[in-house]
């Protein structure tokens, strides 16, 4: 008999931090780096540029920026991408906005 895998949708980082027992702060980043990533496939797509084209403008390797294209921000940084999205003629700015933390 097939054992059934038990999945559980969410709709935000806090949700899934929640599910995975992360922090607040680990939500926010997951946020932060999420956010980062659409931002560079939209330009891309809306640029119509190749992941070479990318890579080169970024001065990073291809496989990365492929990596990035595909969703998967697990081994490139946070920096990275700001780079990334700088070489591609985005700025990107962070705005500050109080939250509620634990005492």
């Amino acid at each position: 008999m097939k054992k059934k895998s038990n999945y559980t949708k969410v709709k935000t980082a806090d949700e899934l931090a929640d599910v995975l027992g992360l922090s607040k702060e680990d939500a926010i980043e997951m946020e932060l780096r999420s956010d980062l990533n659409a931002k560079i496939i939209e330009v891309v797509k809306k640029k119509k540029f190749t992941h070479a084209t990318v890579a080169k403008l970024a001065q990073t390797s291809r496989s990365r920026v492929t990596a990035l294209l595909n969703g998967n921000t697990h081994n490139v940084s946070t920096s990275l991408m700001i780079r990334i999205l700088a070489a591609l003629g985005v700025r990107v700015r962070l705005s500050y906005i109080p939250i509620k933390i634990a005492a």
